[in-house]
């Protein structure tokens, strides 16, 4: 039987802990999370014609997953403060709902999955606030990470050297 690995988030004496990463490297990082809704025919019509009381959908769970995502160490009391490179938000419209892909990217010393995961879901959550009075049997399904990649930062410009060196 496999030795099960450590909890970071946990010191000796059980207590939650924020994990040091000061001492790891920049590295690329990508990270893609998914999810599904759920919704009633006529509810995928009234927002496909922009019927829905509220606004637009679509356009307003795209704008939340991107600013929930920036705001993830605010809401995972452990997560690390990103910068964010990049947040995008895509929802596909299907016959019976709708799917979001929330991919997150930043350069920094820990991964950004937590990130895409908060987008995606504050976006499937938007959907089905922005939907709640039209209809009743809506369902948040299978939220996931689906990728999750590392990529060493190849090199740092060092202007007062005006030459590359290795990071």
């Amino acid at each position: 039987m496999e030795k099960m690995k450590r909890l970071t988030h946990i010191d000796s004496d059980g207590r939650a802990q924020m994990v040091d990463v000061s001492a790891k490297p920049l590295s690329r990082r990508r990270a893609v999370a998914r999810g599904k809704i759920r919704l009633q025919r006529e509810t995928l019509d009234l927002i496909a014609s922009d019927q829905i009381a509220k606004g637009n959908v679509f356009a307003t769970a795209r704008i939340a997953g991107i600013q929930a995502a920036k705001q993830t160490a605010q809401l995972i009391p452990l997560c690390h403060t990103l910068p964010l490179s990049q947040v995008n938000i895509d929802i596909v419209a299907s016959k019976d709902g709708a799917a979001v892909k929330c991919t997150a990217q930043t350069i920094a010393q820990t991964g950004v999955e937590m990130e895409a995961l908060v987008g995606v879901t504050v976006a499937l959550l938007s959907i089905y606030d922005m939907c709640k009075a039209v209809d009743k049997d809506m369902e948040i399904d299978n939220v996931r990470l689906v990728e999750k990649t590392k990529n060493t930062v190849a090199a740092v410009y060092d202007r007062r050297n005006a030459n590359r060196r290795r990071s």
